[in-house]
């Protein structure tokens, strides 16, 4: 919803202590009604915040013996947060006995707290008018994202449920891609017209504002709509009354489109501190805000997400469905399996030479084993430079050089200890040839960690998706060859 606000005449405000002590009282008692989480205390958190198992345990044995009420008085002092904690910490089959044993509890609060799975799981296993109910409190970004996952027949049931207003809300966000700017903006927005004056502003915020909804800036639109400035409250509570909005208004302002990524605007609002900033259409008409907490989520999100794709561990979260989990995991298993594959075929080829000298066989793990690490290290570097806009086309081959700067320097460390280690157990020539390999191998990963994340990224792919399974390959494959290639050219074994 867009608050636009009409030209109004100032309102004194008259100064009556009496009233002054009601409404403070008023606030006192309002806060102590919305902040449960004053509440907290030993009993039920241990030092670090988190639930105690003992807690815990009482409240499940309450729910097997059926007493609600018990379970009712045990979990009403929790926080949202705590609740939604509780829930996911239950099994799957126990979380429906808890939730309808707390009903009242189970706020908008609670639910947008939730684990995404969780969420998913307890909404389908609820009627369409109940999680209408629960989406009517959330804001906008909070309803989608309740909802998006749900299936397509769900969603449009629980929609059918909606207020025509929320309704119509709801529809333009999950038209907009997912995990774009349009599905997470906040549609309540603190809009002013460019002709008012700073007194008239704020005699409307203190006589007919929405305050339901935080708001740190007030936007400046045009008579089309159009953002022309922004006005923080701090300016609008010390520029004098008689002042135009135009005149304290902050002309040059950051604005997201609808359609841009969910990581490009965490990276703008980074890169230029902002506290909010207003969404756009298509037609640069406000239609929105992305808010600083909005911002905090995305970026957790997008940092864990990308932690788990280089593993190749799918959605890595422990309440995901089984049957998801093994198929996001076992086709990078059966990618490495391919890849691993690639690595014995190049040993099998110096198969004569490793039978006629042990020693090969004993110190090529270490040569493989070492190159990976080096690749591997490279590789998070050059995914997280990616992700942030360090690395970009503009300085590639300067970060490529960089890294093979320092893969030289590694390689030639390494090399230096483990060539005399081998050297000394075995004969000189095997530690110079293991040597010269570890060099070559560490050089070659560092290469790798840098050009197949680029490449990727330049095909229009997630780089920390497969960048992992193709490192890996190249540096088994390079260590190996490097290794058995060079013991056979120095003449320590036969290649035959």
């Amino acid at each position: 919803m867009l608050f636009v606000f009409p030209r109004l005449n100032p309102v004194p405000m008259a100064h009556d202590p009496a009233l002054e002590d009601d409404v403070l009282e008023a606030d006192s008692a309002t806060e102590e009604e919305v902040r449960p989480d004053d509440r907290i205390d030993d009993d039920r958190h241990d030092t670090e915040n988190r639930l105690k198992p003992s807690y815990i345990a009482s409240v499940r044995d309450a729910l097997e013996a059926g007493e609600k009420g018990t379970v009712y008085e045990l979990v009403e002092p929790l926080h949202p947060a705590d609740i939604a904690d509780l829930l996911e910490i239950f099994d799957k089959d126990e979380r429906a006995g808890l939730a309808a044993s707390i009903t009242d509890l189970m706020s908008s609060d609670v639910v947008a707290e939730l684990n995404d799975f969780v969420r998913e799981d307890m909404m389908e296993a609820l009627a369409p008018v109940d999680v209408a109910a629960i989406t009517e409190q959330l804001e906008t970004d909070d309803a989608v994202q309740l909802l998006e996952d749900l299936d397509e027949d769900d969603q449009k049931a629980i929609i059918a449920e909606l207020e025509p207003e929320t309704q119509a809300a709801v529809e333009s966000a999950l038209a907009y891609p997912e995990e774009t700017a349009g599905r997470l903006m906040n549609r309540h927005v603190m809009a002013a017209p460019e002709h008012m004056r700073v007194g008239d502003l704020i005699d409307y915020l203190r006589n007919e504002g929405d305050f339901e909804h935080d708001f740190f800036e007030v936007f400046v639109v045009d008579a089309s709509f159009h953002p022309v400035g922004t006005c923080a409250l701090n300016w609008i509570l010390t520029s004098p009354r008689t002042v135009k909005l135009t005149d304290v208004m902050k002309r040059d302002q950051t604005l997201i489109p609808v359609t841009m990524d969910q990581e490009e605007v965490a990276l703008m609002f980074q890169k230029y501190a902002l506290i909010s900033a207003a969404v756009v259409d298509e037609s640069g008409r406000l239609v929105g805000q992305m808010t600083v907490d909005d911002i905090v989520h995305i970026i957790s999100q997008e940092a864990g997400e990308d932690a788990l794709l280089l593993s190749g561990a799918g959605d890595g979260d422990i309440n995901e469905p089984i049957r998801e989990a093994y198929s996001a995991r076992v086709r990078w298993l059966i990618a490495n399996l391919g890849t691993a594959v690639v690595a014995s075929a190049i040993i099998a080829l110096f198969g004569a030479a490793i039978e006629a000298l042990v020693a090969l066989a004993v110190l090529m793990p270490i040569v493989a084993s070492i190159g990976g690490n080096a690749g591997t290290q490279t590789m998070a570097v050059a995914v997280r430079a990616i992700a942030t806009n360090q690395l970009t086309r503009a300085n590639t081959w300067r970060i490529v050089w960089r890294e093979l700067r320092v893969a030289m320097l590694n390689g030639t460390t390494v090399a230096i200890l483990i060539g005399i280690a081998a050297g000394l157990i075995f004969e000189p020539m095997m530690g110079a040839v293991i040597a010269l390999a570890m060099v070559i191998n560490i050089v070659v990963a560092g290469m790798a960690g840098v050009l197949v994340p680029v490449i990727f990224e330049r095909l229009k792919q997630d780089p920390a998706v497969a960048s992992s399974v193709f490192v890996s390959m190249i540096t088994d494959s390079m260590g190996f060859f490097a290794f058995l290639g060079l013991a056979v050219v120095s003449g320590l074994v036969p290649m035959g």
